[in-house]
């Protein structure tokens, strides 16, 4: 069911992005979620109309509730595996563009779950593809898929967008699928409908507000707020570390592009994660968190490594991403966990307003991409 509240006006509007989605029409799904959630927000921030639609608040304390979203966009609530109820919100709140999040996004999880991982990740696609494909009035949908949809037999290389999709553990497997699921649609159907479609993988997204279990960053964050070392799993597992802001810029240029019917673009797949030179361990990651944070303490206890196989090196290849859009990662390693770690102590040492330090956070990081002639925010 929606709230019936709409988004609340902002009394200042981010210009970037070509200016495309003031006063348009936005549906996010996986709103509650992390990057959903930071998505929201910066969308309303540009002036768009946004609905959100989400089975739930996944967890306590979450980033939807810091941010105050459900006063701040239509709020929808819905199963992404039932068609019915996601083709009624669609057709109530009409979008412009989807942005499809919504996922089942654990690796354990999906080890201790496959059927609903399985469900949510492949059902979840089928079904927002069989709404747009029957509403040609939606002019563009970004499906936000994974790097876990590789194949990954850990080389030194970064994954392009051609190489083998596939995957050992559920979720994995679940997301290669869901992108298979994607091609398939766009082939059969959206070729030549006037719904522009592309698919995105983003790499291993960290940022404040992430409260989610399993996850390196939050366990950190729950230990270290209560005063006690956090044990770590697969400390020498190398990933692409990315601040969410960075892969949301590029959901957002693509989006922008895709409204704005770019040549080259659709049915297309990008890879958004951070320079070739950013693939830090999360021994690494910890260490540099840690810096930020005195007199915190990590540890590797005996018998930690257990809960199924987790890939120990990964890497993607954004050279498609920099070619057809001119996009690349806006921040160093350094700055990516001074980010994440400030809003963290922000919210536990000050309990400050989230929502205002989060918008602050983006009008930074747009700043710091504005600087270093990010494309997306030229204003041109």
């Amino acid at each position: 069911m929606g709230n019936g509240s709409g988004a609340v006006a902002w009394t200042e509007v981010m210009i970037c992005f070509n200016d495309v989605y003031r006063g348009r029409r936005v549906l996010v799904t996986g709103h509650t979620g992390f990057k959903g959630s930071w998505l929201a927000l910066w969308l309303n921030h540009l002036g768009a109309e946004v609905a959100g639609f989400s089975i739930d608040i996944p967890c306590s304390p979450s980033n939807f509730d810091l941010l105050g979203l459900e006063q701040r966009l239509q709020h929808y609530v819905g199963d992404i595996r039932d068609r019915t109820r996601l083709a009624q919100v669609i057709d109530e709140f009409k979008p412009d563009i989807v942005f499809h999040l919504a996922a089942q996004a654990l690796v354990r999880e999906s080890y201790a779950d496959p059927v609903t991982t399985f469900e949510t990740n492949i059902m979840g696609m089928v079904n927002i593809l069989e709404c747009v494909r029957t509403r040609p009035w939606i002019s563009a949908t970004v499906l936000v898929t994974s790097d876990k949809a590789y194949r990954n037999v850990e080389w030194c290389w970064g994954y392009r967008e051609t190489d083998a999709l596939g995957g050992n553990d559920p979720y994995s497997g679940s997301k290669s699928c869901a992108d298979l699921v994607a091609q398939s649609y766009f082939h059969s159907f959206l070729r030549h409908s006037p719904t522009q479609v592309a698919i995105t993988r983003a790499g291993n997204v960290i940022g404040g507000g992430d409260w989610a279990d399993d996850r390196i960053v939050p366990d950190c964050i729950r230990a270290w707020s209560l005063g006690e070392s956090v044990a770590v799993r697969s400390p020498q597992a190398t990933r692409p570390w990315e601040h969410v802001l960075e892969p949301l810029s590029g959901y957002l240029w693509l989006g922008a592009k895709l409204l704005q019917q770019t040549d080259g673009l659709n049915g297309e797949s990008f890879n958004f994660g951070p320079d070739a030179n950013v693939n830090q361990t999360v021994a690494e990651l910890l260490d540099t968190m840690a810096s930020r944070w005195p007199g915190v303490e990590w540890e590797i206890p005996l018998g930690c490594e257990d809960g199924g196989h987790e890939a120990q090196l990964l890497k993607l290849s954004c050279d498609k991403a920099l070619f057809h859009l001119s996009w690349q990662a806006v921040m160093q390693f350094p700055e990516t966990v001074a980010f994440t770690v400030d809003w963290y102590r922000s919210w536990h040492e000050h309990q400050q307003d989230m929502y205002s330090y989060t918008v602050d956070q983006i009008e930074q990081y747009c700043q710091m991409a504005k600087a270093r002639g990010a494309v997306w925010n030229r204003n041109e």
